[in-house]
């Protein structure tokens, strides 16, 4: 005759051999019933079209997450399978989550372009007139980068008049995005005439501080007018929509902040004659 045993006992069981035999899944699933505690933890259902499994992202991986969980974004998990054993309740602990079928670099960026132009971050109604002489220019980027050595030599040949002051910044890694908005703010104080903000090409990762949030709120809420300068033409970041004005290269940056001083030299000769 079986020996009856608790229901904890019952329980524990089933945690052991579920935790022992699940240690690593991945799975396609759509997320549903998503709250997203105080705590910083994200609870959630997983389901497809006949079963659901309850999810839970604690906060130390959710901090590494670069997109927004949202209710009915298919979604790739990875984690493993336990037991709360008070409740009986078996759930994914999750690890990692990635899109379904789309990058996370570029979900997260649809997903902020698409706040923040609900807020208003890119109305043309919000942006600023360049100067048409700026007498000095404040410059956020690298000081050891070619964007910088690209634009003194163009400034140089167009209107070697204007002041460049140069902020040097951290455009890449983790810590650029603060780096990018404090040197933001500080050239804010300057009382520069504008500021170019920006950096030389390369991949979305290497660009990705330009996508931050922090860094298009700081260059939406500046006072001096700012042109956005990152990367190649082909490279379209969150400050670009953001800014004043969007160049296609730092060098192009300079071209249309600066006058052409031989298109100005024609222009005086024609007062004169």
């Amino acid at each position: 005759m079986i020996q009856p045993i608790s229901i904890t006992e019952l329980n524990t069981q089933i945690k052991s051999l579920l935790e022992a035999t699940f240690v690593q899944v991945c799975v396609q699933a759509e997320i549903s019933n998503l709250t997203i505690h105080k705590s910083g933890h994200i609870y959630f259902s997983l389901k497809d079209e006949n079963s659901v499994i309850s999810a839970v992202l604690f906060k130390g991986n959710a901090t590494h997450l670069k997109f927004r969980l949202e209710e009915g974004l298919k979604v790739i998990v990875y984690g493993s399978v336990t037991v709360y054993a008070p409740r009986g309740n078996y759930q994914i602990i999750c690890q990692k989550i990635e899109p379904s079928g789309i990058g996370a670099l570029w979900l997260a960026y649809e997903q902020l372009k698409t706040k923040l132009k609900a807020e208003g971050l890119f109305d043309a109604s919000a942006k600023k007139s360049l100067p048409k002489f700026p007498k000095k220019i404040a410059i956020v980027t690298s000081d050891s980068g070619a964007a910088i050595e690209d634009m003194k030599k163009v400034a140089q040949k167009r209107w070697p008049l204007a002041k460049l002051v140069l902020i040097p910044t951290l455009v890449q890694g983790e810590m650029a995005k603060y780096d990018i908005v404090s040197s933001i703010k500080f050239a804010d104080l300057l009382n520069a005439d504008l500021m170019i903000v920006g950096r030389g090409g390369g991949s979305l990762e290497d660009l990705w501080a330009f996508n931050e949030e922090i860094v298009a709120r700081a260059i939406f809420e500046a006072k001096t007018p700012i042109i956005s300068a990152v990367g190649h033409e082909s490279d379209i970041a969150i400050s670009d929509f953001v800014a004043d004005v969007r160049a296609a290269t730092p060098s192009n940056a300079m071209e249309i902040a600066l006058p052409d001083m031989n298109d100005m030299r024609f222009y005086l000769d024609n007062l004169i004659q």
